[in-house]
């Protein structure tokens, strides 16, 4: 039978045998033998619809040597729509929006091209009860003004001091 001595030489024995550095050699081959891979042509897009009647969507494709095009935007129950197209390639990344959001105006924000064609919206109108005739209608206030007796008090005089001159 192996005593428990003879174990525990043996377990440090291997770890000290065991350097640091091959662990690190071994993932540093492993990460050496990584490849890297030209860019592969994709395309991809999606459009989703809510229960609220909300619409949103995005479509882009890259062409596999850097440029990348595409579109994304929404459109509501009330016909609101946005629709942003952009291009990221050797000339930096570009967008054009088109809209008709209320509120909105065609302007050139931060080299953005933004196509504003705002619609109105009807919002439904609150009914509201008439008004209750007035019931009830407030006593005027009525104040009396303090009256005191003077008698009580004596006016008392007293002279201003006198200081002498520097």
């Amino acid at each position: 039978m192996i005593s428990f001595q003879t174990l525990l030489i043996a377990a440090l024995a291997v770890v000290a045998i065991a350097s640091p550095t091959s662990s690190r050699s071994a993932a540093a081959s492993a990460h050496a033998a990584e490849q890297n891979y030209e860019p592969i042509p994709y395309e991809f897009g999606y459009e989703t619809n809510d229960d609220k009647g909300t619409t949103t969507f995005r479509k882009e494709t890259s062409d596999g040597k850097g440029k990348v095009q595409g579109s994304y935007g929404y459109k509501d129950l009330h016909g609101i729509e946005r629709v942003v197209e952009y291009v990221a390639d050797e000339h930096g990344y570009r967008s054009e929006i088109k809209t008709n959001e209320p509120g909105t105006e065609s302007q050139n924000p931060a080299d953005v091209i933004l196509h504003a064609n705002p619609i109105v919206i009807e919002e439904p109108q609150a009914h509201r009860a008439p008004a209750p005739a007035r019931a009830y209608s407030a006593p005027e206030p009525q104040y009396q003004a303090a009256h005191y007796e003077s008698s009580h008090y004596e006016s008392s005089h007293y002279e201003a001091p006198h200081y002498s001159r520097y």
